[in-house]
């Protein structure tokens, strides 16, 4: 008999049917396990660019932005990485902003910022605090120190830099003192919205065990940006306040770094750095006073004092750690820590890679992300 025209019992048929079935649910488990669960399980390769020192001899890059157009000297998806320290390693003084190109694979300095820049309280320190807009112009956070210590720090300023990378104008306030953290933006091309921390203020010198300060805020800044002309501030709004701020003779400062909206911005994510947790800031755009610290959305787990956060593709969040050499991916739908990733594993520190994790960037395709490691001046692309 034709095995093709074959009859089966109808116990027999029950139980085929019924294996087939187990063995399509097993098909779809397995293919449930081998989805990616997160961003970061995605992540496979990390490839070593580029030494970031320029001829000056400016040291551990801090800010790490992707060029969201082409302008003046800069391409469209550039990397822009601002360098903390001079050539003598002293930190709150380095004054320049390289530019990697990827299609070249080649380094170029987009900016040398005076040193002495008057218009700015205290100097040049060129900090994480750093966005290039849709016009072209790139805003850069100062937290300066005249002899690489806080005991001289001065409260710093945002300077604008147009596209050929000079110096167009700066930004200076009350409430702006050591902008420190990695910048949320929302660029709308005529206007833009830049969230910025401020870490300076109380901090002093860092001596013995120094205090901290729970005076740092995130400061909106609402600018109006006029064509061919440098971005001028509307209107500024402290939306966070009371986040801790400490001194430190390794890192000069500790305090809250990462900033990140939501994809709806309806929320801000702040990394907390001293007391080592995420918090969110309702209506960040609109509101018009502090919510304080915000929510707690996480905190502890595989959190070693969070730093530069962004937004990956998946909407989760990724933060980088200051005391080892990892970045955590947070669920922020959830609160829940998903992984942490080894992105620096050198050995030269206690845990690797401790204090070397400052700048992150998505990449344009969002299929990977840029990071520093300024213990050795280079910036790797992970993807």
């Amino acid at each position: 008999m034709n095995h093709l025209t074959r009859k089966f019992s109808p116990r027999a048929a029950r139980a085929l049917i019924a294996a087939a079935a187990g063995a399509a649910a097993l098909a779809s488990a397995a293919g449930a396990h081998a989805e990616p669960q997160g961003f970061l399980e995605t992540v496979k390769h990390h490839t070593t660019l580029i030494n970031t020192v320029p001829d000056n001899g400016d040291q551990n890059p801090y800010a790490v932005v992707v060029a969201p157009v082409t302008a003046g000297t800069v391409k469209q998806g550039d990397v822009l990485v601002g360098n903390f320290n001079n050539a003598t390693n002293l930190q709150g003084t380095g004054s320049t902003i390289i530019d990697y190109h990827p299609n070249t694979r080649q380094m170029t300095v987009f900016a040398t910022v005076p040193r002495d820049l008057k218009e700015c309280p205290g100097g040049i320190g060129l900090s994480t605090a750093m966005t290039m807009l849709k016009s072209g112009y790139v805003i850069v956070g100062s937290t300066p120190s005249n002899d690489g210590t806080t005991g001289t720090k001065g409260a710093g300023c945002l300077i604008v830099i147009d596209p050929q990378g000079r110096i167009a104008s700066t930004i200076t306030s009350p409430n702006i003192n050591d902008p420190w953290g990695n910048m949320a933006v929302v660029d709308n091309g005529t206007s833009a919205t830049l969230f910025v921390s401020n870490a300076g203020f109380g901090v002093g010198g860092a001596n013995g065990t120094p205090p901290v300060f729970k005076q740092a805020t995130v400061l909106r800044l609402d600018l109006d940006v006029p064509a061919g002309k440098p971005p001028v501030v509307r209107k500024e709004t402290v939306v966070g306040s009371g986040f801790g701020a400490q001194a430190d003779k390794g890192v000069f400062l500790v305090g809250p770094t990462g900033l990140a909206l939501s994809g709806d911005q309806k929320l801000l994510y702040v990394s907390d750095a001293i007391g080592n947790r995420i918090t969110e800031i309702d209506e960040p755009m609109t509101r018009d006073t502090s919510a304080g610290v915000g929510r707690q959305l996480t905190a502890e787990g595989l959190l070693h004092r969070p730093l530069a956060m962004v937004t990956a593709p998946n909407g989760h969040l990724l933060v980088t750690n200051a005391l080892n050499g990892q970045v955590v991916e947070i669920d922020p739908a959830t609160g829940k820590q998903l992984y942490a990733r080894w992105i620096d594993t050198d050995k030269a520190q206690s845990p690797p890679g401790n204090g070397d994790l400052f700048g992150l960037a998505m990449t344009p395709e969002g299929d990977g992300f840029y990071y520093v490691q300024d213990d050795v001046n280079t910036l790797v692309l992970a993807k």
